[in-house]
């Protein structure tokens, strides 16, 4: 492999790694409601698990409030029971055609859990870009005894790969900042 396939793969792959973190700090509650926080709840649906977004309509006709409108009215109590399972903390309200979920105000020690959450999933995060580094280290010293790569290239390239890293870990951080004043703030 030569030096441009190893940089572009492994920036491909910490690009993933920031982009599932993006997703998954979406789904985090914020002081605001938001459809990201239950589109990727699964529903037991016929058997298979299934993203509430795919069968249901989700809307947040209030900022306090999300309302859930299954397309198929039988539908409404595998997905009142996967809310409930879900231990986002907040119960389902039936009228028999939608649900609708109160979001109550977050308390500061909620608020603490969340930014403590969100700091987990960036450590997650950063794992994943350094092992990443670490994979295309070791294609920069396998392409280097096999020849494609002088010396000089392989440790250029192992440059280039570390400020990749410092680059995406920088990115996680300042996500990561930013999510945190967006669930600290009232």
């Amino acid at each position: 492999m030569d030096m441009d396939e190893i940089l572009l793969e492994c920036e491909e792959r910490m690009e993933k790694a920031t982009e599932h973190l993006k997703n998954e700090l979406r789904g985090i509650r914020t002081g605001r409601a938001s459809t990201a926080l239950v589109e990727h709840i699964k529903v037991e649906y016929y058997g298979s698990p299934t993203d509430l977004k795919s069968i249901a309509a989700i809307s947040v006709p209030e900022p306090t409030q999300i309302l859930i409108k299954p397309f198929s009215p039988q539908d409404i109590k595998a997905i009142e029971r996967a809310i409930s399972d879900s231990n986002l903390g907040l119960t389902p309200h039936s009228d028999g055609r939608q649900l609708r979920l109160q979001l109550p105000p977050l308390s500061q020690e909620r608020r603490l859990q969340l930014v403590t959450q969100c700091k987990k999933f960036a450590e997650e995060c950063k794992i994943q870009i350094r092992n990443v580094r670490r994979d295309a280290n070791k294609q920069a010293e396998n392409s280097e005894k096999e020849g494609i790569l002088t010396e000089d290239q392989a440790k250029e390239c192992k440059e280039q790969i570390q400020d990749l890293t410092k680059t995406y870990e920088g990115k996680v951080d300042e996500m990561i900042e930013n999510k945190q004043k967006e669930i600290m703030t009232v």
